[in-house]
Parts: structure tokens; sequence; C-alpha cells
């Protein structure tokens, strides 16, 4: 069963059910290094979003420091738009927006099955910092064709459910 299907049977009429990353796990991901995730982000971005996105969406981030919190896994990845592509930057970086929500509510915005307003409005999706950037960078999400990562989503739910399966025995 594809995490869409899971996605749409857990949330039947858009209810408030979520899986949270098991807490063995966030020890872990949370004391891990944030450069080499980011540095995977920025390359998803870069293949994945950026070729669709008009060059002025791109040059009203340039220069701007954009971290995207993961909640439930203790993390945070840091990102720099310059000249129009994402580039990894260190933790250490001031972020001028921040976006955070837990990795579920990701998985649904990037799956289409909640609205980012929607996420926004119930508190589980904050943009901190420069807003107009943040906004610039929900709409330039809203945008993209995501659908390329319904598989990336479904290998990593197969694998934390192999984890609380493996954490319960």
């Amino acid at each position: 069963m594809s995490v869409a299907e899971r996605v749409d049977r857990a949330i039947p009429g858009g209810g408030a059910m979520r899986w949270r990353l098991p807490s063995p796990l966030r020890a872990v991901v949370s004391r891990l290094p944030r450069f080499p995730p980011s540095a995977a982000l920025s390359v998803i971005l870069n293949a994945g979003v950026v070729p669709g996105v008009d060059a002025g969406t791109l040059a009203r981030l340039d220069g701007k420091v954009v971290r995207i919190e993961l909640r439930d896994a203790g993390t945070a990845l840091t990102l720099r738009c310059r000249s129009g592509r994402f580039h990894p930057v260190s933790s250490l970086a001031a972020a001028d927006v921040t976006i955070g929500a837990c990795v579920h509510d990701f998985a649904l915005l990037a799956l289409r099955r909640e609205d980012p307003d929607t996420l926004f409005f119930a508190r589980r999706l904050t943009i901190e910092g420069d807003t107009e950037a943040g906004l610039t960078v929900k709409n330039m999400l809203d945008a993209a064709d995501l659908s390329s990562l319904v598989a990336a989503f479904d290998a990593t739910e197969a694998f934390v459910s192999r984890l609380r399966s493996f954490w319960r025995a």
C-alpha cells in the first residue's frame, strides 16, 4: 500500500491522525550532522522544483537563508538561494525564514493531501522570520510537480514502519 493510500486511510474525511517518528529514531537523527541532509534537499529542489519555477520567484529568494525544521525528527535543514539555485549552508547560519512542521505534515503537503493554509491555521505548520520569503517558498512548492517524490515517501514510510516494529519487539 502506498503512502498516499495510507494517508487516505489514516485521515478519512480530513481527520487529524498523524504519525510521528519513533523516539529512538529521533534520538539518533537529532544527533546527526545537519549538512548532508541539507545538501540532499538542495539537490532535490534543484533537480525537481527549480526547473519549473519562474526566474522572478527565484530572484525574490536570492541571498535568503531558508531553514526547514523537522520538529519530530529534532533536526533542521538549512539552504541559501543564490543565482537561481539552492545551496546547503551551515546550521549555524542565521535564517531569514524558518518553516517548521513534523515530517508527516511535510509529507502530506508534498503529496497534496493537505493544504498548507489548513496546516498553518491549525498551528501544525509555522513560518517565522521573513514571511514574504516564507510565502514565496510555500507558493513555489505549491506550484511544483512533486509526484516523483511519492516513491521516496513510500520507501521512507516502509523504513519507519520497520523501525517501529523493531523498537516494539
